[in-house]
């Protein structure tokens, strides 16, 4: 998707309005227009890019501070950070954005599975030392 036709792009230049809780040359926070819960906000950066490895590191500088600010302002006492990457992973609209999600209760905010799967020792520390190497 170009950037032309991204609706997060479009809020950012102002063509769409949001509710901007913060803003800065790097990046916009504003509440979410289809909240799990009071106080749910998305923390975008400004540079388009689709998923996290297409955004520069410099532009992700201020992200998680500003997530940590809205848990503040909001009160949230429990809460969930989200950042899909990919359809198959949940992400809705192609252009990297966080969640603060509050979870005041265990039936408002998000919902989460957790299909842990049995490991192989051996596969692990063979997987370790593969990712460990390429970082």
């Amino acid at each position: 998707m170009s950037s032309a036709a991204c609706i997060f792009c479009k809020i950012i230049k102002g063509d769409i309005p949001s509710f901007k809780l913060f803003e800065s040359d790097k990046i916009l926070a504003f509440l979410d227009i289809n909240p799990l819960s009071k106080g749910h906000a998305l923390v975008i950066p400004k540079h388009h890019g689709e998923k996290l490895t297409d955004i520069p590191d410099d532009q992700l500088t201020e992200i998680l501070p500003v997530v940590k600010k809205l848990v503040k302002a909001t009160g949230a006492e429990n809460y969930n950070v989200l950042q899909n990457n990919g359809r198959i992973a949940h992400q809705e609209v192609d252009h990297v954005h966080f969640h603060m999600i509050p979870k005041p209760s265990t039936t408002e905010g998000l919902g989460v599975g957790w299909p842990q799967q049995k490991t192989d020792m051996d596969a692990l520390k063979a997987l370790f030392e593969d990712i460990k190497s390429k970082m």
